[in-house]
């Protein structure tokens, strides 16, 4: 096993709470009543001043429950925002309330130093927690680089009349742009039996276009989810920078330009110069059935649901798609560290066992970057990123989530922004590729453990930091939103 890895994409946990509504944009809002537009000159300055960070939240953080007017559609289904998270003013009067900027630094042998900065505003425009826009930037000393712009608004918002609003979070509309250019992606080679010694590094450079809907049908909240949009991805491959690993494309190793251009046979360069000059325009489409309370922090219930992701527009006149069926489900448990809700309460602390499973397949032609892949982030977490590939995949995992902190703390130096509260996850999981559905039944079960920490700002901004384990690796994962 070796040492641990993806700490250089980690982090300092200021700088984590600091991005939590990061998270925001890709879970929850637009307008049914009193489009409010903003206010300027005294008035402005007038509801600054009367500005109370604990209307409609205690000073421990609890948000005592309120009701939902009898004419909404699913009434549970929309999320209470206090009238003390929507602060009037500009993105600078309105910082650490609902704007934000993070500065940020890595550190990783491969790519240098890098430093970057998350400009966050959960108010875009002051049209009252409707809008989310975001600016990230970063950069390494060894050209790496990252830059990404969002903006996504909800599609059903209801004003409350003693304060506050009412937000549906199932439906939603989205648009990204970003450029990045990764050094160190890694491919093994196709299958589930590929070994460590055959990790080869390649550099992608990548810009990409997406803007998608989602929809609850027929009415906001139903269980009926419909989603799709469109995305267009440009790559331009070239060797990797890991040092002391063959290229991809059997270059030289860059520490050693020396080293002879395929060391032991392990590199692909068919496989590399398929994919080299990349580029693709994807359709996708979504349908689901969801009954879980929340998307974004779920306490109870289940989904089940299809997409599929086609690829009609690449270079050279290639035609391939991508294909999943996946769901969930999550059962509430008696708190371990907390005695649940006090009184009537929005969201209390809930411990929770969730299960997840999906099925993932490919057709016709994809870069090998784009095949159903098992490691890292959400699938396999004890594994590296992209450690299996093939044109098939299934995974399997479930989570322990218990809060430990059910009211978390105040953040010194900020007039309210508390820790909602924190938590951990043990998980485990299985998989395995193939290359096809037959495949998978006789092909070898790769296994997964290990621990995470959650920590929210408020329901809908989930960040955690896990620790996978497995037979041949520790990776440590920092990311907002839940695996599943």
């Amino acid at each position: 096993m070796r040492a641990a890895r993806g700490l250089g994409g980690v982090v300092a946990f200021a700088c984590a709470i600091a991005l939590a509504p990061v998270a925001l944009a890709g879970s929850a809002p637009a307008a049914r009543v009193g489009e409010t537009g903003d206010v300027d000159g005294r008035e402005a300055d007038a509801a600054v001043e009367a500005y109370d960070p604990f209307a409609g939240i205690d000073q421990d953080g609890r948000i005592p429950g309120v009701a939902r007017p009898s004419d909404l559609p699913n009434p549970e289904r929309w999320r209470y925002i206090p009238e003390g998270r929507i602060k009037p003013g500009n993105m600078l009067e309105r910082f650490l309330v609902s704007s934000f900027f993070a500065p940020f630094f890595t550190q990783d042998e491969d790519v240098g130093t890098g430093f970057g900065v998350a400009i966050t505003d959960i108010d875009f425009r002051q049209r009252r927690r409707r809008e989310f826009a975001g600016i990230f930037l970063s950069y390494s000393t060894e050209g790496e680089q990252d830059y990404s712009i969002v903006w996504q608004r909800w599609l059903h918002h209801v004003e409350r009349a003693g304060g506050g609003v009412f937000q549906e979070e199932r439906s939603r509309v989205r648009v990204s742009a970003g450029y990045e250019k990764t050094l160190t992606k890694r491919f093994f080679g196709f299958g589930p039996a590929t070994k460590e010694r055959q990790e080869t590094s390649y550099e992608d450079e990548e810009f990409e276009v997406d803007v998608g809907l989602q929809i609850a049908w027929p009415e906001p909240g139903d269980d009926l989810i419909l989603g799709g949009g469109v995305r267009a991805s440009f790559h331009e491959l070239a060797g990797g920078a890991i040092s002391d690993v063959p290229q991809t494309n059997c270059g030289p190793v860059r520490a050693d330009p020396t080293t002879p251009t395929n060391p032991g046979g392990n590199c692909f360069p068919s496989v590399f110069a398929e994919a080299e000059h990349a580029n693709l325009g994807w359709l996708y489409s979504e349908i689901r059935y969801d009954t879980r309370d929340s998307q974004a922090n779920p306490y109870r219930g289940w989904t089940l649901g299809a997409s599929i992701d086609f690829a009609p527009l690449q270079s050279g006149g290639d035609v391939g798609a991508r294909y999943s069926l996946g769901g969930s489900i999550v059962f509430p448990m008696p708190g371990l560290f907390h005695h649940g809700a006090v009184g009537d309460e929005e969201h209390p602390p809930t411990d929770t066992v969730a299960f997840g499973a999906d099925l993932r397949l490919s057709s016709g032609d994809l870069p090998f970057f784009e095949r159903p892949a098992l490691g890292g982030r959400n699938r396999l977490r004890g594994f590296i990123d992209g450690r299996f590939r093939d044109d098939a995949a299934w995974w399997a995992g479930a989570e322990y989530r218990f809060w430990v902190l059910p009211r978390g703390f105040a953040i010194p130096f900020t007039r309210a922004l508390r820790v909602e509260r924190v938590g951990l996850a043990p998980f485990y999981e299985v998989g395995s590729v193939g290359g096809g559905l037959r495949d998978l039944a006789n092909n070898r079960v790769h296994h997964s453990y290990g621990v995470g920490l959650r920590i929210t700002l408020e329901r809908q901004a989930p960040f955690r930091v896990d620790v996978g384990f497995s037979d041949e690796d520790t990776i440590v994962i920092a990311r907002f939103g839940l695996p599943f």
